[in-house]
C-alpha cells in the first residue's frame, strides 16, 4: 500500500533557506536543538556527549513513533459503508473527533472522517445526502521507526493531526495524534473534555462516575462509602488507576471493563499504551438508586 500525502493542496516543500517560514515552527525547534556538524566534532573533541537537548526535547530524536503510537488493536475506526446513525454511534461513544475509515479491514484505509467535516454537512439530523466518502480526507503514514520529530514537523507542515503506522507488510500496526507527539515534549495536555485538575471525577446521569486515573483511591473511596483495596495493599496504590492495574497485573486497554470483587466495574475511557487517562467506575449501589 502507498500513499502520498503530498499535493497542490497541502503546505509547499521546504524552501532551501533554514529560516522560511515554510519550514514550521516544530521545523525550527527541531533544527535549533540539533547540533551541526562542527558541533558534533567539538563536542566529540571534547569528550562530551554530542547532544545537550532537555529532556523532553530530547524525546524528538530518541523516541520512535512505535513507542508513542496505540496498537490496531485499540484503534477506533469505521468502515466506508457505514450507517449514518452508526457513525453517529461511534463518535459519540468513542469522544474521538477523528476517525479512520477504512475500506474492508483497517489494513486498507482510504482516509479519516472528521467530526466537524460530518456536522457541519449534516447538522444534527438530515440524512439525506450523506456520503462518507465526500467527507474523507488524507491520512499520513508513517514506518514505526520513524523519529516522532520528524513526524511531528511533517504532520505540522502538512497540516494533518492524525498518522496511522504501517509496517513492513503494509499493514495498519497503529495509530499516533499530533497531540501524543507533543505530549513527549510537553507531558500531559489536558483538553476541554478532560475533567478539570482540580475535579478528579465527574457524576454522569444513572449515578456511574466519569473519573481521572491519577483520583485519589481515598477520596474516591469516601465519596462511594466502599473500601477497594485491602489493609495490606494500600501502601501499593493510591489512585484509581494503580487500582485498576492492580486489578488486571497490567496497563488495560481503552473500551475493556474490569471488574472489582466488591460489585464495582471500571471501564477503560482513555488510555495509551503506557497509562491509563479516563475511567468511567459504575457502582452497584449507586445505579440501584
Amino acid at each position: 500500500m502507498t500513499h502520498d500525502p503530498s499535493g497542490p493542496d497541502q503546505v509547499p516543500a521546504q524552501a532551501d533557506d533554514e529560516d522560511s517560514p515554510d519550514r514550521g515552527f516544530f521545523g525550527r525547534i527541531f533544527d535549533a536543538f540539533t547540533p551541526t556538524e562542527g558541533e558534533e566534532e567539538e563536542d566529540a573533541d571534547n569528550g562530551a556527549r554530542p547532544t545537550r537537548l532537555p529532556p523532553g526535547l530530547l524525546n524528538l530524536r530518541r523516541m520512535r513513533v512505535e513507542d508513542v503510537s496505540i496498537p490496531s488493536i485499540e484503534i477506533v475506526s469505521v468502515p466506508v459503508d457505514i450507517e449514518w446513525d452508526a457513525l453517529v454511534q461511534v463518535f459519540k461513544d468513542s469522544g474521538m473527533t477523528r476517525l479512520p475509515v477504512y475500506e474492508g479491514t483497517l489494513d486498507s484505509p482510504i482516509g479519516l472522517v472528521h467530526l466537524k467535516d460530518f456536522a457541519l454537512r449534516h447538522g444534527f439530523g438530515s440524512q439525506a445526502t450523506y456520503d462518507l466518502r465526500a467527507m474523507l480526507r488524507p491520512l499520513i503514514y508513517a514506518p514505526p521507526s520513524m523519529p516522532i520529530g520528524v513526524l511531528l514537523q511533517k504532520m505540522q507542515q502538512d497540516r494533518m493531526h492524525m498518522a496511522l503506522v504501517i509496517d513492513e507488510y503494509g499493514g495498519v500496526d497503529g495509530l499516533v495524534t499530533i497531540e501524543d507527539l507533543i505530549e513527549q515534549v510537553l507531558g500531559q495536555i489536558e483538553d476541554e473534555h478532560d475533567t478539570e485538575e482540580d475535579q478528579y471525577w465527574t457524576v454522569e446521569k444513572g449515578g456511574s462516575y466519569l473519573a481521572q486515573a491519577k483520583t485519589p483511591l481515598d477520596d474516591f473511596e469516601e465519596e462511594i462509602g466502599m473500601r477497594l483495596v485491602d489493609p495490606e495493599e494500600e501502601e501499593e496504590v493510591d489512585t484509581l488507576g494503580g487500582l485498576v492495574v492492580l486489578l488486571t497485573g497490567r496497563v488495560p486497554t481503552r473500551g475493556e471493563v474490569v471488574p472489582h470483587p466488591a460489585g464495582p466495574e471500571f471501564e477503560i475511557v482513555d488510555a495509551d499504551p503506557r497509562r491509563l487517562k479516563r475511567l468511567r467506575v459504575r457502582v452497584p449501589d449507586v445505579d440501584a438508586g
